[in-house]
């Protein structure tokens, strides 16, 4: 189930930094990391922490929801 999920957001990182328009190394540079460490979320090879996925989510101008595919919905209980 963790590699799913881990592939998932691998997969959901690379669809909104393709769609965002911007390289890896703009994103690397707004981060501060190295440019390596953006290319190595993409196939899965390392995670952001959450601190860094929220400045990621800043920077693409999407929501951890997006990445995380966190439904809400689903616990609304109305």
């Amino acid at each position: 189930m963790a590699d799913v999920l881990s592939y998932k957001i691998s997969e959901n990182i690379r669809r909104e930094i393709e769609g965002s328009g911007k390289s890896k190394t703009e994103i690397a540079k707004a981060l501060g990391v190295s440019n390596p460490t953006v290319s190595q979320y993409c196939p899965g090879r390392a995670q952001p922490t959450l601190a860094m996925l929220s400045k990621l989510c800043n920077f693409l101008d999407c929501s951890a929801d997006d990445i995380l595919e966190i439904n809400l919905n689903k616990y609304d209980k109305n």
